[in-house]
């Protein structure tokens, strides 16, 4: 969720007693929307102004910046470098945080700067204002054909965004409160109700006062007794409290190990769905929870960007395919050329030059039946039979070629389907790493820039019931390592008939297998294929001494004998179950 207004008065608060009176020693842009500020006492002050994670806090995760600085960075280092924090400070329960700082201009003498963020979703700005309240310049401007209620331009006066006219939460009375029951909607939801009638609530907070107060989020106003009407009051002028007194707790929602939400006081509505992580400030939790966020959303980029590369190659392929076997099946009628070529031999006496064709018995056929030739009648009758023989011969030898590109192209729409089901079973930056340096040694993607040092990411590991340990590949690359590298010739192969997943091995170490254990094993390799979704999947098995690579062939591709045969439905929560912690 973006920073609201109440995370956000925490934060300020945190980091208030942090940054007074450090001085700005650089600057840094490391991306469009983030910008660095780094203070005495070796502490960053980050500012994001992005649409998604708008932000200000202290961090620790280290940024790649620009070869180039962009222009608003080299203005703020103009105005910033080696100002003071004179203070810090947010309108009540505003999403806008104003950074107070005492300059000394080129001529010597004090001055004022105030370096604004407007943490407001699609709406963020960092903004830099002169001692007066102009805008000096701000990360986007904003001009009268895309707003014609507030202008952002350098030269303008600052005015902060319009009030939305609700009441602020920590204004609100006992008996206000019952009046704006007494006038909502009893159809209302109490959420629903909270977010109309109050400034500063999110929607997390609304839903979690209604659950405090009814024990659900879905509760209507017309459902509460007047017991729980006296509860909803208390509770809201005990969230209203803690805002007021900066009770706040950095709180961060993990579901299956992924940050979900984050809030600055306890959650209850979630029950045991969610996990709940507490952290010493918000500044580390932010830190985790967008570096988490981040790195995912870099994940995603690099997956589209190699679904696209392979998608393309396997697509060309498939039009290249098409063609050679449509050549090769023009190779399989050769025969009529050599035919041509005789029965032109064998009537030369009866042909003139310049004859555009040739009508005679084909003695290759039962009763001879008559057939015309077409002739170049530029050409001497010997050499439209030397034409007909040279077509032939290209022919027989073109087709032998194309076998062996069809076969070629066949292979690597099969390699390249098998990149694909890898790329949906990624899950880490490392993974699509790997295979992005796959696809270059494979020669579909070109080899530039800087080769990427990251160590390989080893194979999945799981834990079978009975405690035997299997691996799972997670790219080609790992699979013909794993298989042919790494496996002991008394391990257990296993692989989706047929259809395209991972290498899995179990290990037995000399032991003898029960048959749990191998339907286990297979479940994991019908999970990490193709047939994920699928169901009664058939499995192939057998020991990795049966298990042969054809020289020549694709990262991944194997050959085996001797095998048998187990069929199994994949189950998501076996493999969690079996994974090795």
């Amino acid at each position: 969720m973006p920073l609201d207004a109440i995370c956000l008065q925490a934060v300020v608060e945190e980091l208030r007693p942090q940054l007074l009176n450090l001085r700005i020693d650089k600057v840094q842009q490391p991306a469009r929307d983030q910008v660095i500020l780094l203070l005495r006492g070796n502490k960053r002050l980050l500012l994001n102004a992005g649409a998604n994670a708008p932000r200000i806090q202290l961090t620790e995760t280290a940024r790649d910046n620009p070869a180039e600085p962009p222009m608003f960075c080299m203005l703020l280092r103009k105005h910033l470098v080696g100002a003071r924090v004179a203070d810090i400070t947010q309108p009540t329960l505003e999403r806008l945080v104003r950074l107070e700082l005492d300059i000394t201009d080129d001529f010597g003498q004090p001055g004022k700067r105030t370096l604004v963020l407007e943490a407001m979703g699609r709406r963020s700005n960092l903004i830099l204002l002169d001692g007066e309240g102009r805008i000096i310049d701000c990360m986007r401007r904003v001009d009268a054909d895309m707003s014609a209620q507030r202008q952002v331009l350098p030269g303008l006066y600052y005015e902060p965004p319009a009030s939305v006219g609700r009441l602020p939460v920590t204004e609100e009375t006992e008996e206000g409160f019952w009046e704006k029951l007494a006038a909502a909607n009893p159809e209302r939801q109490l959420d629903a109700f909270l977010l109309d009638s109050y400034f500063g609530i999110s929607p997390l907070m609304a839903r979690e006062l209604a659950f405090r107060t009814a024990g659900a989020t879905d509760v209507r106003l017309f459902e509460l007794t007047e017991t729980a009407k006296d509860t909803f009051w208390l509770e809201i002028s005990e969230f209203a409290n803690a805002i007021r007194e900066n009770h706040f707790t950095p709180i961060m929602l993990t579901k299956d190990g992924k940050p979900e939400e984050f809030a600055c006081l306890p959650i209850l509505q979630y029950g045991g769905i969610v996990e709940t992580e507490r952290f010493d400030s918000f500044s580390a939790l932010m830190d985790s929870f967008y570096e988490q966020r981040e790195r995912q959303e870099r994940v995603r980029q690099r997956g589209a960007d190699l679904i696209r590369t392979a998608t393309t190659a396997r697509d060309r392929l498939r039009r290249k395919l098409a063609l050679q076997e449509k050549d090769y099946a023009e190779t399989q009628d050769r025969d009529k050329l050599r035919v041509c070529g005789d029965l032109i031999t064998s009537n030369l006496y009866r042909m003139e030059r310049g004859s555009s064709k040739l009508t005679c018995e084909n003695f290759y056929e039962e009763d001879c039946p008559s057939v015309t030739i077409q002739l170049d009648p530029l050409l001497t009758p010997q050499q439209n039979a030397a034409k007909y023989y040279k077509r032939y011969m290209k022919a027989k030898t073109a087709e032998k070629y194309l076998r062996e590109q069809m076969e070629i192209a066949r292979r690597d729409m099969e390699y390249l389907e098998s990149v694909l089901e890898e790329i949906s079973h990624a899950e880490t930056e490392q993974d699509f790493i790997d295979i992005r340096n796959e696809l270059k040694d494979a020669g579909f993607l070109r080899k530039q820039g800087k080769k990427e040092i990251k160590h390989a990411a080893k194979p999945r590991a799981f834990r079978t019931t009975s405690g035997f340990r299997v691996l799972v590949g997670r790219n080609n690359r790992q699979n013909d390592q794993l298989t042919m590298k790494e496996a002991d010739h008394r391990d257990l192969w296993f692989h989706t008939q047929k259809i395209h997943g991972s290498h899995v091995i179990l290990r037995t170490e000399g032991r003898e297998v029960d048959n749990d254990t191998i339907v286990e094993a297979a479940k994991l390799a019908a999970y990490y294929s193709q047939a994920r979704e699928s169901g009664n999947v058939p499995v192939d098995y057998t020991r990795v001494k049966n298990v042969k690579k054809p020289t020549g062939a694709r990262p991944g591709m194997v050959i085996y004998t001797t095998c048998r045969t187990v069929n199994v439905t994949p189950e998501e929560a076996l493999v969690k179950q079996l994974q090795e912690k």
